[in-house]
């Protein structure tokens, strides 16, 4: 199948790469022929994603990675350039929501678990991503923010002061290296249907309600966000960056 994006041959480093948005990302990525670099905290399910894309024919590499530690990230970059000398687009996808819970109940512990994976992960990321396409002289960076990065959401503190860091960080960067041949996007995600979405809303009951007061009266898909970041990451998208594209049906406009 011809590339729709142009994205044949680019390397492409994905994290929380096992499921949902990242698990989508991947195979989008794969359908356009770029080499793969997979990381997750879960080994088995992310290795079986690796597998699957290879055995249709892509080319996917597992790491596993806690994106909570810096020197996993740094592995998980040295592989990819180890086996491929660069990296030209990485969607820093991997996040948690930790517990909603209302504001006076948010506990240390749940603050520290999401912003650990939420904005340290994503921060030591870029970081180190920037770090390796400054000495390309290119690259695209796409992070996984949330719809949340431009509202508020009861029970959400943590989660949602989390996801206002990530498009604080793409912004900073974007207007740091755009000059320097890096661009900095995010996708900005409503309610998709994907394993954090079912823990969230305990039951598919409560999910479908949710989704039938929306505009759309559905949920969106992983692959409808996998899309999104495949635009962002190519060449159709060579003068946006420090943008956080919303992919939430309209939610936040009502």
């Amino acid at each position: 199948m011809a590339s729709t994006f142009g994205l044949e041959g680019k390397v492409v480093l994905i994290t929380g790469a096992s499921s949902g948005m990242g698990e989508a990302a991947a195979r989008a990525f794969a359908r356009e022929g770029a080499k793969l670099v997979l990381g997750a905290r879960r080994k088995t399910e992310g290795e079986a994603v690796a597998a699957a894309l290879n055995k249709e024919g892509a080319e996917a590499t597992f790491v596993q990675v806690d994106v909570r530690k810096e020197d996993e990230i740094q592995n998980l970059l040295n592989v990819a350039v180890k086996k491929y000398g660069k990296i030209d687009i990485a969607f820093n996808n991997a996040g948690t929501d930790g517990d909603f819970t209302p504001f006076t109940e948010q506990t240390n512990e749940n603050y520290d678990s999401i912003i650990d994976t939420n904005v340290k992960g994503v921060f030591w990321s870029m970081k180190h991503e920037i770090e390796l396409m400054l000495k390309q002289g290119h690259g695209v960076i796409v992070n996984n923010a949330s719809m949340g990065s431009y509202i508020g959401f009861k029970n959400g503190a943590a989660y949602i002061a989390s996801k206002h860091a990530v498009m604080g960080l793409t912004k900073t960067a974007a207007l740091e290296y755009f000059p320097k041949g890096i661009r900095v996007n995010a996708v900005n995600p409503g309610i998709i249907d994907t394993p954090f979405q079912d823990r969230l809303w305990g039951s598919e009951e409560a999910k479908q309600k949710f989704a039938k007061s929306t505009i759309p009266e559905r949920i969106g898909t992983a692959d409808e966000v996998a899309e999104s970041v495949l635009f962002l990451a190519s060449d159709k998208a060579s003068f946006i960056s420090g943008h956080g594209l919303i992919i939430d049906g309209g939610y936040t406009v009502a």
